[in-house]
């Protein structure tokens, strides 16, 4: 093993998950979805306790994994999630409550995040976290810089798709939608990024003023 994979692994197994985050996730992989790792979510929490984040919006609701570790860095936080499966956002909406998160913080919209993002109010949020149909994630991305307040994140798991990114081998229309947005985002004078290795990649776009 390389020192790049020893450091890799190294920093994905640091640090602890809460049990019920953990419970959820083996639920999450058990239904086939791809939760962020531990590792990601707990730059999630970072990030919304470094922001005093007091709203947050999340495209693509799974079973709550990623919302939790949000709301682990902003307990205060109200959540918006939109998804377009029922069943997903009822697991959600119970392992929020068993939290102890109040029910009027948690708000889940059902349908397909194309329709219901353009009825969301512009610079309201102070992160937009992208992790649902990895086809429109410029689309979701574009939407997210419009949601954001100016100084907030747009959060982007799985910004390396399962290690492909890096591969110039690699060019189905996937891996070239995440090439051509982390060039756009990379050459943008209207936010400031950062790629995260760990995981399967997290991009962090802070909107500026």
């Amino acid at each position: 093993m390389s020192d790049k994979d020893s450091n890799w692994r190294f920093a994905e197994e640091f640090g602890t998950e809460r049990e019920d985050i953990a419970q959820l996730r083996r639920h999450a992989l058990e239904l086939g979805l791809d939760p962020v790792t531990p590792a990601i979510g707990a730059q999630l929490a970072v990030v919304a306790a470094a922001t005093s984040a007091t709203n947050i919006i999340e495209i693509g609701t799974g079973v709550g994994v990623s919302a939790l570790w949000m709301l682990c860095g902003a307990p205060s936080a109200t959540l918006t999630s939109i998804d377009i499966e029922t069943d997903y956002q009822q697991t959600a909406k119970k392992a929020f409550l068993d939290a102890g998160i109040p029910a009027n913080h948690i708000r889940l919209i059902t349908g397909r995040a194309r329709e219901v993002l353009p009825r969301m109010n512009e610079q309201s949020y102070d992160i937009v976290l992208v992790d649902a149909d990895p086809q429109s994630v410029i689309e979701y991305v574009e939407h997210g810089l419009r949601l954001v307040r100016p100084g907030g994140s747009v959060l982007v798991p799985h910004a390396l798709w399962r290690g492909r990114v890096a591969d110039p081998a690699q060019r189905d229309d996937i891996v070239t939608g995440f090439r051509t947005l982390l060039k756009e985002i990379g050459d943008s004078e209207a936010v400031i990024s950062a790629l995260s290795p760990v995981g399967d990649g997290l991009l962090h776009i802070t909107r500026l003023a």
